[in-house]
């Protein structure tokens, strides 16, 4: 079993960026593609990005391609999530979460995900 831990969230004014941190802990986390999703209250979840097991290869919403990168740095077992320009409407809790592909170079936003972090909050005001 996967443990994932997000920090980096905060307030952050309109225009500005955060970079978020996915620390992730347990057996064999090299094999798993890491994902990060968003949920603002009483709304459903929404998929941001993905990265594959070895790094090589991401994944974006539509919505999100162009503000949002995703890295990992398997040897830190650290997933980022480096967002910029950002907007009031970005405000949410952002979670990262894990799952394992048949093939390690692939992820998917829409697949099921395993293993959750208990999620940072972000809030997008001035």
């Amino acid at each position: 079993q996967l443990q994932l831990v997000e920090s980096g969230g905060g307030l952050v004014q309109p225009g500005g960026s955060l970079r978020l941190s996915c620390v992730v802990s347990g057996p064999n986390v090299d094999a798993y593609a890491i994902a990060w999703f968003r949920q603002v209250a009483g709304k459903a979840r929404e998929g941001i990005s993905c990265i594959s097991a070895e790094g090589g290869n991401t994944y974006y919403a539509d919505s999100m391609k162009g503000r949002f990168t995703v890295s990992r740095d398997n040897a830190k077992k650290t997933v980022y999530l480096q967002m910029t320009k950002l907007k009031p409407e970005d405000t949410a809790v952002y979670y990262c979460s894990s799952a394992v592909f048949l093939v390690q170079t692939t992820c998917d936003l829409r697949s099921h995900f395993d293993f959750w972090g208990q999620g940072t909050q972000v809030t997008v005001s001035s």
